[in-house]
């Protein structure tokens, strides 16, 4: 990371104050900060290189947001989520990657790219999700469930659309049998996760209670949260998805809020790091090519995870509220995008990055105005039903 030749502390410093800055006065305005990290990553990335410290403390900090939500689902809850979530997922997978690939060739692209860009827009963008319906406060409603429900079975599914995709552009052959061994290394990490959690977390309740407010602790819990998450990477699987089993194991210690106010601190600090080395890791330089592709899959993007979280959502039992609500909060897209952009050429790279920035800005927005939306759509529904209403 060089900027006018200061060192990389005091970059870092500055970086951090200006964070800092941007937070306090979205705070004030009442504008989400992420959007507003993301477009000085933007920024920055004219006159910022490539910082090592910074690609490890953004990874860190989605390790943590991961570990810290794996901690809201114990084994049990994950098992009923994941038997009332496939369905929706599947619909997802159909309309945000099949129907996009489709759309892609109909334009006259060619296969490869049309299954790249069917995998960039695909996934819904984890790390941003999550920050705003914690910034919300709506982690513990019922449509987060489902929200929640899809993003986890989304990063099950991504590493295999990644290993399809790497294929392609690596040249490597693709075939039935190295599809079956991802799926086979998915399985091995979650039944690792279950016995551990099982097998030695449950029984550690008594430890955490002992030790949790000693300042070594915090040296345990991210130790783990990173160990499981480097696993998942050893593996060729995402460092989230690592990270969320870890999560889920020590949730079985049953002491959860004690354990997520360890490492809160931590993870707010390094989170915006995370949103702004995704801004940098965008580059407007070369300028955008094939503006009619970069417009209907923005189009497209939104509507297909509108569709998924209102029909979806009323599968997994909810009302058309807060089912329209959840396709409203979860139309931006981000890391998984990234790592699959991370493929392609120069051009499709930024095509893919600007897309990746508009639909994050259109879908932090929409997340903001869901639930005035989602009430505003269905209120002369809601007034009909009312015992007396006219």
């Amino acid at each position: 990371m060089h900027l006018f030749d200061l060192s990389e502390l005091l970059l870092s410093g500055l970086l951090i104050f200006l964070l800092f800055i941007s937070a306090f006065l979205a705070n004030r305005i009442s504008a989400p900060d992420i959007i507003i990290f993301l477009l000085i990553g933007i920024v920055l990335a004219f006159f910022v290189s490539h910082s090592e410290i910074l690609e490890f403390a953004a990874e860190t900090g989605i390790v943590l947001m991961f570990f810290m939500l794996g901690m809201e689902f114990p084994i049990k809850q994950l098992k009923d989520l994941a038997l009332n979530i496939y369905k929706a997922g599947l619909l997802d997978l159909l309309l945000s990657f099949g129907v996009t690939v489709l759309l892609v060739l109909i334009m006259g692209q060619p296969i490869e790219i049309a299954l790249l860009l069917g995998g960039v827009v695909y996934a819904t963008s984890s790390s941003i999700t999550v920050k705003l319906l914690e910034k919300n406060n709506r982690m513990t409603t019922k449509d987060s469930n489902f929200i929640l429900g899809l993003l986890v079975f989304e990063d099950i599914v991504s590493p295999l659309l990644v290993t399809i995709i790497a294929s392609l552009f690596i040249g490597e052959a693709l075939s039935a049998t190295s599809l079956s061994f991802v799926f086979v290394k998915i399985v091995l990490l979650l039944v690792g996760a279950i016995l551990l959690g099982q097998v030695v977390f449950k029984k550690l309740g008594a430890f955490v209670e002992k030790y949790v407010s000693e300042d070594f602790f915090i040296l345990f819990m991210v130790g783990l949260s990173l160990t499981y998450a480097g696993i998942a990477i050893q593996l060729g699987l995402s460092e989230v998805f690592g990270a969320f089993l870890a999560g889920i194991m020590v949730a079985e210690t049953r002491k959860i809020n004690l354990l997520q106010q360890s490492v809160r601190n931590l993870r707010d600090l390094l989170m915006p790091i995370f949103f702004i080395n995704f801004g940098l890791s965008i580059q407007l330089t070369s300028g955008i090519s094939m503006v009619n592709v970069l417009l209907v899959l923005i189009v497209w993007s939104v509507i297909s995870k509108i569709i998924v979280g209102y029909v979806g959502g009323k599968q997994f039992g909810l009302n058309n509220v807060p089912a329209m609500r959840a396709g409203l909060s979860f139309t931006q897209r981000g890391e998984f995008s990234m790592i699959i952009a991370g493929f392609a050429s120069t051009q499709i790279k930024t095509l893919s990055g600007v897309f990746i920035l508009i639909s994050a800005i259109i879908g932090v927005t929409l997340f903001q105005f869901a639930p005035k939306i989602a009430k505003r759509l269905f209120k002369k529904e809601k007034k009909a039903s009312l015992p007396g209403s006219v």
